[in-house]
């Protein structure tokens, strides 16, 4: 059973609006507070205006090595979606099962991802310090996960600057307390077409951005169907190969004006066994074959892309010690493949071997009514615990 003082910190950090347009800073602040009254210093690491931090607390200081717990502390807006309770009201009240049986539950944005999981892992900060385990446990929670993994780059590069080398690293992403061990990657590009402008009976005297941006559009889904038809199968997925799709295209003024500027996003979800950097070289290489017949009529015209996030795709394995330990204290006796992506790789290309597992469900966030089920963070809780209790990794 979940224990009211847990569950009241949960409850705390729901109440804090972390939507990523905004600043992190109370809540960082609060942890900050939490972890000095028990003694415990804290690592604050900023963004450019210094309007967010990742945080970084070892409980356990002086013991060899640690374990880090990894949270993020940013949510999704829900500007448009349609609540029955207050995103921000942290309401416990109970909700209906398929079966029609009835649970208790935290609503609120940010319940399932990811502030279950890092108010039960605050909860327990007094049993890490008073741990046998002959490791320390680190708190790490970041900035900016939800739109690029951002802070966290900058969380693991002040952690490699202070010397600390951890054992291992447990990402609390919703799992259902299930250990996940692979997820696919996301990487983001922006592509900026600058054409020549003209009224639209003289065609042949411009550069019709919109057309040229719709050829690459052309050659990313035509990548995209060759991957689903040629790609090795990664089974596990909900779709067991790579994916390209085109979120956003914009250009045009008006219907009688040839274009000058197109601008269209795309991402791809790329395999643990795929190469994203690859991909993305194929369409820009596709671009640049475009441009000579462009510049012809207009020196100035061409192609731009920006990167807008990369966050790479996590393979984790059985055999990782962390995966065992994870397994043990969640009861679960396999692992799963995860959809979503996380910051895991991002600890694993760190050479930190990572497993993912917290409360809560994929299912449920992002979306209106956000919920943890309080039988879930009974469940973290329990892990924590044991977590505590744990006399040796291996």
């Amino acid at each position: 059973m979940l224990s009211p003082s847990a569950l009241a910190l949960a409850q705390t950090l729901v109440r804090i609006n972390t939507v990523s347009a905004n600043s992190n800073l109370e809540l960082i602040h609060f942890v900050r507070d939490a972890l000095a009254g028990l003694g415990v210093r804290s690592r604050l690491t900023y963004n450019a205006d210094r309007s967010k931090a990742n945080l970084f607390a070892t409980l356990g200081e002086g013991k060899p090595a640690g374990i880090i717990l990894s949270g993020h502390t940013d949510t999704v807006p829900w500007d448009g979606q349609d609540w029955t309770v207050d995103p921000l009201g942290a309401t416990v009240q109970d909700g209906q099962l398929a079966g029609g049986d009835r649970e208790p539950r935290l609503y609120g944005r940010g319940s399932a991802d990811m502030k279950g999981f890092i108010a039960i892992a605050l909860a327990h900060a007094q049993q890490f310090l008073d741990s046998p385990a002959p490791f320390a446990i680190h708190l790490a929670l970041s900035y900016d996960e939800e739109v690029g993994c951002f802070g966290v780059k900058e969380l693991i590069a002040d952690m490699r600057d202070a010397g600390v080398r951890p054992l291992a690293c447990l990402v609390g992403e919703p799992t259902s307390m299930v250990p996940a061990i692979a997820h696919k990657g996301v990487y983001r590009y922006k592509c900026c077409v600058r054409g020549k402008e003209a009224h639209s009976s003289l065609t042949p005297q411009s550069v019709n951005a919109i057309e040229m941006a719709a050829r690459v559009v052309s050659r990313l889904r035509d990548m995209a169907e060759d991957l689903e038809r040629t790609e090795p199968r990664y089974e596990g997925f909900d779709v067991p190969f790579s994916t390209i799709s085109v979120g956003q295209f914009h250009g045009g003024i008006a219907d009688n004006v040839v274009p000058r500027d197109a601008e269209f996003r795309y991402e791809f979800r790329d395999l643990p066994t795929a190469d994203a950097a690859h991909l993305q070289a194929q369409v820009v290489a596709h671009a640049r074959g475009l441009e000579p017949a462009m510049k012809q009529v207009a020196p100035e015209a061409g192609f731009r892309f920006e990167t807008l996030c990369e966050v790479p795709s996590f393979l984790g394995s059985r055999d990782d010690a962390i995966t065992r330990l994870a397994q043990r204290l969640s009861g679960e006796p396999g692992t799963t493949l995860v959809a979503f992506g996380t910051e895991a790789g991002l600890f694993k290309n760190a050479g930190i071997p990572t497993v993912v597992c917290g409360p809560g469900s994929i299912l449920q966030a992002h979306q209106p009514d956000e919920y943890v089920s309080l039988a879930q963070l009974a469940r973290c809780e329990t892990f924590m615990k044991q977590l505590a209790a744990t006399r040796e990794f291996n």
